[in-house]
C-alpha cells in the first residue's frame, strides 16, 4: 500500500517529463550511445532554442553519448556548446565542476588533446574559482531520477534544502530512499 502511496505522489511530482527524455536517459543506460546521442541532441537543441535552463545539461549529455558511441568529432562540438551556455549565463560554478568531469572523460578514454582542448576553453570562460566545499553530510539518494530516469550525479544535483536535490534532467525532487 505504501509503495502505491508513493507511486501516486510522484506521478503528480512532475507528470510533464517529456517521453524523450525518459527515452534518452533509458537509451543511455542499455549502452545505445548513437541512439541516446540523437534523443540528446534533439532536446538540446530545442532547450536551446527556448534559452531553456537545462539546455547547457543536455549539451552535455548528448557530446557525453557522442564520445562513448566512438563519435568524438561529432561529440565535441556539444560539449562546447554545454559549456560556452554555462559561461554565458554566468554558472561558473557548474562550468568548472562541468569541464571537470568532462576533462577526466576525456582522458580516461585516452582522447587527450580533446582534453586539452576543453581545459584551454575552460581558462578561457571561466574566472578563477576557489574551491566550494559541500555540507558535510548529504542523505544518499537513489542512483537515477524516478520521473526521467536520468543518472543523479552529485555535481549536477542542486540541494533544494538538506534531504531533497533537484533532477538536473527534468526538475523533479528527489529524495533519500528509505
Amino acid at each position: 500500500m505504501r509503495r502505491m502511496w508513493r507511486r501516486q505522489i510522484r506521478k503528480g511530482i512532475a507528470p510533464n517529463v517529456p517521453p524523450v527524455l525518459q527515452e534518452a536517459n533509458f537509451a543511455f543506460d542499455k549502452g545505445e550511445f548513437g541512439r541516446a546521442a540523437e534523443l540528446f541532441e534533439q532536446i538540446a537543441e530545442t532547450a536551446d532554442a527556448r534559452g531553456g535552463p537545462r539546455a547547457p545539461l543536455f549539451h552535455l549529455q548528448a557530446g557525453r553519448s557522442r564520445i562513448l558511441a566512438g563519435q568524438t568529432a561529432l561529440g565535441m562540438p556539444s560539449l562546447k556548446r554545454g559549456l560556452e551556455l554555462l559561461a554565458q549565463r554566468q554558472q561558473f560554478a557548474r562550468l568548472q565542476k562541468a569541464s571537470q568531469r568532462v576533462i577526466a572523460e576525456l582522458q580516461e578514454r585516452e582522447l587527450i588533446q580533446e582534453a586539452d582542448e576543453i581545459n584551454t576553453f575552460l581558462h578561457s570562460k571561466s574566472p578563477s574559482i576557489e574551491e566550494q566545499s559541500d555540507p558535510a553530510k548529504r542523505p544518499i539518494l537513489p542512483t537515477h531520477c524516478p520521473q526521467c530516469g536520468a543518472v543523479l550525479r552529485p555535481d549536477e544535483l542542486e540541494w533544494l534544502h538538506e534531504s531533497t536535490a533537484e533532477c538536473a534532467y527534468c526538475g523533479s525532487p528527489v529524495r533519500e530512499d528509505s
